[in-house]
């Protein structure tokens, strides 16, 4: 009689230890503290906003036990927030979002810093780039612009993110592709560049469209074209031509993906990545992409680590191309 009570409350503790284990509930890791977000880019640029607003949903939603607050490194290029994030090796509570400035600074910078230092989570989407100009020039379309930059080589003045990032990369394509000069001008976040632009300090930029689409609305530039291979398929942004119907094969399409610290557990990469693929599904976020003009492309595992690989060999060509390095 012993041995049959043992054996059934043995039967008893394995059936609620597996139930606990296929919940994912009992074993399951999830945050403790508040999460650190770090975005290594100014306030206001594509990374800022889309961290920002990622933070303050999960909040509203409650879909995290703690709170994601959002952390601006910009310095270096970037290169303040990579390395921080380097330097805290198994800290399953610091996150990173990503541009592409998460190969060009490495490259152009020299850090002792290559993404596989990371551990990565998931490619939320990938932005796109546009061609702005202010509301109250002339120029219709980018052909009439660029015109009037080739008729005047080095006045036009192009402003963009950083020096030898992705701003930069662009318009040295654009140069190519059309046989113009612009003076680049450099400035820290992509929400600075798109206000001088609005304040006429600057000519031209190639902002995001998160980071312009306020002052579009609000009347203050004007988009003349879209550096992807098709047009953006949203209402709103679907009547900018590309690049490549205006006569310049120029394209170029920025990461917003998520990183981790290097060294976490498997159970702290699962818990971001389920947490990130959830966020996407939402109505919300599906909104949230096609106000500013984003493309949805989410991927984890060995798709992302493998499409990383790619775009950092595409990135070091088009800087080598552009003379950014050797």
């Amino acid at each position: 009689m012993r041995n049959l009570v043992r054996a059934t409350w043995l039967g008893v503790l394995t059936a609620i230890v597996f139930l606990g284990t296929a919940g994912g509930s009992a074993v399951a890791w999830e945050p403790t503290k508040p999460v650190e977000f770090i975005a290594p880019a100014g306030v206001g640029g594509g990374a800022d906003v889309m961290s920002r607003w990622i933070a303050a949903f999960l909040a509203k939603e409650k879909m995290a036990p703690q709170p994601f607050v959002v952390v601006n490194k910009a310095g270096g290029a970037g290169a303040e927030g990579f390395t921080y994030v380097k330097g805290k090796q198994g800290d399953p509570h610091t996150i990173l979002i990503t541009l592409s400035s998460l190969f060009t600074t490495p490259l152009a910078v020299g850090i002792p810093f290559n993404w596989r230092d990371l551990t990565p989570v998931a490619r939320l989407a990938l932005d796109e780039f546009v061609l702005w100009v202010h509301e109250e020039t002339p120029y219709r379309s980018a052909g009439e612009y660029l015109k009037a930059v080739k008729a005047k080589p080095g006045e036009f003045k192009m402003a963009g993110t950083g020096t030898a990032q992705e701003d930069q990369i662009i318009t040295i394509q654009l140069e190519q592709a059309a046989g113009v000069k612009f003076t680049y001008v450099p400035f820290k976040g992509g929400g600075e560049v798109c206000k001088n632009l609005a304040g006429k300090h600057v000519d031209s930029t190639v902002n995001n469209p998160a980071e312009c689409v306020g002052l579009w609305k609000g009347g203050k530039v004007r988009p003349l074209g879209v550096f992807d291979t098709e047009r953006m398929v949203y209402p709103d942004w679907k009547d900018i031509p590309t690049m490549r119907e205006a006569g310049y094969n120029v394209n170029y399409l920025m990461l917003r993906g998520i990183f981790t610290t290097p060294g976490v557990s498997k159970e702290v990469q699962d818990y971001y990545v389920g947490l990130f693929n959830r966020v996407t599904e939402t109505a919300e976020w599906k909104k949230y992409i096609e106000d500013n003009g984003l493309k949805a492309a989410f991927l984890t595992g060995a798709e992302y680590v493998k499409w990383l690989g790619e775009a950092e060999n595409l990135h070091k060509d088009l800087m080598k191309k552009g003379g950014l390095i050797k």
